[in-house]
C-alpha cells in the first residue's frame, strides 16, 4: 500500500471510530489480528478492545474530539500528533465526572499491512489530563 493510503487508513479509523462514535468502522480497518500495546492490564485484545476503548472515552466525555496536528509516514508505519479535548461528564476508570474541559496531546505509531492496521502504541499526556481533571496536582 501507498503511504497516502496508510495514512488514508487511519485518518479513517480516528475520524469515524473515534470523533463520529461509529465503532464498526474499527472492523473496517482493523486486522482480526490488530494488537494494541497500549491497553490497559487484562483489557480486552483485538479490534474489539479497541471498540471497548473508545466507548470508555465516549460515554465519560462526550464531546471528545481528537485533532490530527500531523502525520508521517514510513515504510509500514504512521505517526500522528494531535490534541484531545473534552468534557468529563461521565465515569472514567473509577474517577467521577467532574465537569472540566480538557485539552490534551498525545502521539499515535500504527503499523500497517496489506491495507489494515496491524499494531497501535501512544504516548498521550496522561498526567496533565490527571491534573486538569483535578485528580493529582
Amino acid at each position: 500500500m501507498s503511504l497516502e493510503t496508510n495514512k488514508a487508513t487511519v485518518r479513517y479509523l480516528l475520524e469515524n471510530a473515534l470523533n463520529s462514535k461509529r465503532l464498526s468502522a474499527v472492523d473496517e480497518v482493523l486486522s482480526p489480528n490488530f494488537v494494541d500495546h497500549t491497553n490497559p492490564p487484562g483489557w480486552t485484545e483485538g479490534p474489539q478492545g479497541l471498540k471497548e476503548i473508545f466507548a470508555v472515552f465516549h460515554a465519560a466525555f462526550p464531546d471528545f474530539h481528537y485533532t490530527t496536528e500531523f502525520e508521517v509516514a514510513e515504510r509500514d508505519l504512521v505517526v500522528v500528533r494531535g490534541t484531545y479535548t473534552f468534557t468529563h461528564k461521565g465515569e472514567f476508570f473509577g474517577i467521577a465526572p467532574t465537569g472540566k474541559y480538557v485539552i490534551t496531546t498525545g502521539m499515535h505509531l500504527f503499523r500497517l499491512a496489506d491495507g489494515k492496521i496491524m499494531e497501535h502504541w501512544c504516548n498521550n499526556d496522561d498526567l496533565g489530563t490527571m491534573r486538569q481533571l483535578g485528580v493529582v496536582s
